[in-house]
């Protein structure tokens, strides 16, 4: 019943206006980043400058290379699973299928940097890896009803929260997601 009212708003729903409450619910975690970080850091600025610190091999083997496995499994996957599988309701589709593509890289690239901010770089930091992971992926409870969906989210979760382990830059995990997010978008826009 749920998932079917779901659906129904969905359609209903201009692409404009599911794109606008993206972008509102991306700015809510963004600041909400920002107030936990302020409560929750010893030294707001020291801690948030050691987050972002950068090696081009991590940036490389931590960040760019996790994303392109993620996306060759995601891809594989597409191609032989049925189409109902991978469906989110229509909301991917109503937000990327008609952006022209410098829309995408902005909307890709805010809720990758809105999402690592609150769940690696303050969630992580300060509760741990498990907590933040399952809580990034509960936050996704649109892909409940979709099991291959789901534990696709699960497992990129996990993954990147333990990218960010290894390295502690956000950078890193920022790379992963937002190449990730991305790409699928481009693929969703170019599928139309």
């Amino acid at each position: 019943m749920q998932r079917t009212n779901q659906a129904q708003l969905i359609k209903q729903m201009s692409n404009r206006e599911i794109t606008k409450h993206l972008v509102y619910t991306q700015l809510i975690l963004f600041v909400l980043a920002f107030i936990l970080s302020l409560i929750l850091f010893e030294s707001f600025f020291f801690d948030w400058i050691t987050l972002f610190h950068l090696s081009v091999h991590e940036w490389l083997y931590y960040g760019i290379l996790p994303a392109v496995c993620v996306l060759l499994v995601d891809f594989v996957l597409m191609a032989y699973m049925p189409q109902r599988y991978y469906d989110d309701g229509g909301i991917n589709e109503k937000v990327f299928k008609s952006q022209p593509v410098t829309k995408i890289i902005w909307l890709t690239l805010l809720i990758a940097c809105s999402e690592e901010l609150l769940f690696r770089g303050v969630i992580q930091t300060e509760f741990g890896y498990l907590i933040a992971s399952f809580i990034f992926a509960i936050i996704h409870f649109r892909y409940l009803t979709k099991v291959v969906l789901f534990f696709s989210v699960v497992c990129v979760s996990f993954l990147i929260g333990y990218m960010y382990e290894l390295t502690h830059s956000l950078p890193v995990t920022i790379t992963t997601h937002f190449m990730i997010d991305f790409i699928l978008a481009l693929a969703i826009r170019i599928r139309k």
